[in-house]
């Protein structure tokens, strides 16, 4: 494996929203949808969504430390979801659901206390901040008919009215840190 790839935890709602921002973004070698943060082994959706389990939807994100680095990550994090509500995001409401982010080493985890540090003081935004910040224990990969879900069911009503105008809005955002489609 390339020393530069490295890896990154998020869960900010829906597997299938985070995916589907992740994956458009220059850097970003892969993108998988799991659980973490819980307290059963090999958890399955079901268990998941029952809310039992303590694990949250969360992203495995595979990228290029030379093309992005690890801030720039957190950054679109924070601003792709609305990390001021516990444990929901819209209408998709529980704990699977929370904010989180998993970190590796303690770099990660002062980058990551820092941008809540800043984001929580910005005038933008004077609600608390719910994120969990927490070492990576594990991580369970999701089943395979999560992976790359937005792109393979774009049609579904889910796919339409909640993550399409989210994928949107994060396009015109960050657009110099899209693919490029060749």
């Amino acid at each position: 494996m390339n020393n530069t790839f490295k890896f990154a935890y998020f869960a900010g709602g829906c597997f299938w929203c985070t995916e589907a921002i992740y994956l458009r973004i220059n850097g970003v070698i892969s993108v998988v949808p799991g659980y973490c943060g819980g307290n059963t082994t090999k958890p399955t959706y079901e268990e998941v969504c029952t809310g039992n389990t303590g694990h949250t939807e969360t992203i495995k994100i595979e990228y290029d430390s030379e093309i992005i680095d690890y801030y720039a990550l957190v950054d679109i994090f924070f601003n792709t979801h609305d990390p001021t509500t516990l444990n929901r995001q819209g209408d998709d409401i529980g704990t699977q659901y929370r904010s989180a982010i998993f970190y590796i080493n303690d770099q990660e985890k002062q980058i990551v206390l820092d941008y809540i540090d800043d984001f929580q003081k910005s005038i933008k935004f004077i609600d608390k901040v719910f994120t969990e910040v927490k070492k990576l224990d594990i991580f369970y990969e999701a089943e395979d008919y999560h992976k790359n879900y937005y792109n393979m069911n774009k049609n579904t009503s889910y796919c339409s009215f909640i993550i399409t105008p989210k994928v949107t809005k994060f396009m015109e955002r960050y657009k110099e840190m899209l693919k490029k489609i060749t």
